[in-house]
């Protein structure tokens, strides 16, 4: 379902951009496993040089309203009259359409919090999860940072809850870790199904 078309930036140049902050040198190499990590726990500035690619093809309407939402770049193929020859008031909600959006990683956070919600309309939560599992073979570092609003808040904010996360407490507890890598490390391993 989701086509990562292209990473745009690298790990040297988040590292460089961080070291720079603090009167550093040039790293000159892609920095370790933790330091990604940690910086997009962070959520520091320099994480906004890696932008990620996708393509959704044959997307329901309704559901590509939902992505577009989000503050990012996003092209949908055009539903309008003069340019498919289709009267689009005679399209359905769901017709089809293709999909190419285009995040940075704090933008990805950002959204992902939202769309894996189990809040989401459930179609569209589908695609969120998709997204991940094929980020995760690119950029796992960044894919394994994208959680619900409920990990990331450790608790739901929604007006009205869910309560996947109270139902996983049971089971989960460290879902309710004040360390945000423990919190996530037990959404990951629920999520993969390891």
């Amino acid at each position: 379902m989701t086509e990562i078309i292209k990473i745009k930036g690298d790990w040297s140049e988040v590292v460089d951009d961080a070291r720079s902050t603090v009167g550093k040198e040039s790293l000159g190499h892609e920095p370790s496993g933790e330091f990604k990590r940690k910086i997009l726990l962070a959520e520091h500035s320099p994480i906004r040089d890696i932008i990620v690619k996708w393509k959704w093809s044959s997307i329901p309407s309704w559901v590509a309203t939902h992505w577009v939402r989000h503050k990012w770049e996003c092209y949908v193929k055009s539903q309008r009259t003069d340019r498919t020859g289709i009267d689009r008031t005679k399209l359905p909600q769901d017709a089809p359409v293709d999909f190419t959006g285009e995040a940075n990683a704090q933008h990805l956070i950002d959204t992902m919090r939202k769309r894996l919600c189990y809040q989401a309309a459930p179609e569209t939560r589908k695609y969120a999860e998709d997204f991940k599992r094929s980020l995760h073979e690119h950029e796992p570092e960044i894919s394994d940072v994208l959680c619900p609003n409920c990990v990331y808040r450790c608790g739901c904010p929604e007006m009205r809850s869910c309560f996947w996360f109270d139902k996983q407490l049971i089971k989960h507890p460290k879902l309710a870790s004040t360390n945000i890598q423990e919190r996530y490390d037990e959404y990951n391993e629920l999520f993969y199904g390891k």
